[in-house]
């Protein structure tokens, strides 16, 4: 593919309910050029912020993964569906519970939490995703997983509906918001599913400054590409051009041990990583 931008980084984008993650990164990928890839996937009901890396940014996937991130969902209760999602078969389970048994419940579902992914997720079993297995009909348990919930807010009752309420939820990475839904339905006595959700931040890509797909084209995408550096949380390291370091051989420093942004002769480099008043390049980004 032909390279259309010179620049490196993210594309904060808000993505809109009824498209996959593949779409975006796809279109994304054809107005720069280059290899692209999101960080962390909404499903197709979702939309808000998702981040794609372009270029040499994918290889931050893995420093990405214990971001903080903050939803507005809507649940439904008194049904449950296999996809835990109003996208499923949906079958009345329960009642619908008052706005005050809701709050009261809420409180057990903070903090760090034990939860069973959805079988119709990008879960790996034994080499295939779960939701292929489901979709085929093949029986298979998921182990649950320890995450992190750090608010659970109710909002209020839906405008739409009257079986349904808001809420606002800030996490950790790994937790499934759909996975929420139905231990809250249990929590409560009945059954509960997803029926929206806006991711509204992701670590440092916040949806006020997303911008909508739609809007997304070749005269503009690169003026939306922030640098890889202003999305990484560390303190900036610098090394003059000619440092070892950039050769694989440890540079002796004074600074903490810790990640640092790495910079060669003034321009960024990559990730550092310092230990025992040595640094070492963990991930190179230039």
């Amino acid at each position: 593919m032909e390279r259309k931008v010179n620049a490196l980084g993210f594309v904060n984008v808000d993505k809109p309910s009824g498209m996959t993650s593949s779409a975006v990164v796809n279109r994304v990928k054809w107005l720069t050029g280059l290899p692209c890839g999101h960080m962390g996937t909404l499903d197709p009901l979702a939309s808000g912020v998702l981040p794609v890396g372009v270029g040499n940014a994918t290889r931050l996937f893995d420093w990405f993964l214990d971001k903080e991130k903050e939803y507005v969902a809507e649940f439904v209760f008194g049904v449950t569906s296999d996809t835990l999602d109003t996208t499923g078969e949906l079958m009345p389970c329960g009642g619908v519970p008052s706005e005050g048994a809701v709050a009261a419940a809420l409180p057990r579902l903070v903090g760090e939490i034990d939860h069973v992914p959805p079988r119709y997720s990008a879960k790996n079993v034994n080499g295939r995703r779960g939701y292929d297995l489901a979709r085929a009909g093949v029986s298979f348990e998921l182990p649950p997983k320890r995450v992190k919930v750090y608010a659970f807010d109710l909002l209020g009752r839906s405008e739409e509906r009257a079986d349904a309420f808001r809420f606002r939820i800030r996490c950790g990475g790994g937790t499934y918001i759909r996975s929420l839904a139905r231990d809250l339905g249990e929590a409560l006595g009945t059954g509960g599913v997803m029926s929206a959700l806006r991711r509204t931040q992701s670590g440092c890509f916040l949806i006020g400054d997303a911008i909508p797909f739609a809007l997304l084209n070749e005269e503009n995408v690169e003026k939306y590409i922030l640098p890889t550096e202003n999305t990484l949380p560390f303190p900036e390291l610098s090394f003059s051009e000619n440092d070892r370091i950039f050769n694989g051989i440890p540079a002796r420093t004074a600074v903490p041990d810790g990640k640092y942004k790495a910079f060669r002769g003034g321009a960024f480099y990559g990730i550092a990583e310092v230990k025992g008043g040595r640094a070492k390049i963990a991930t190179k980004l230039c």
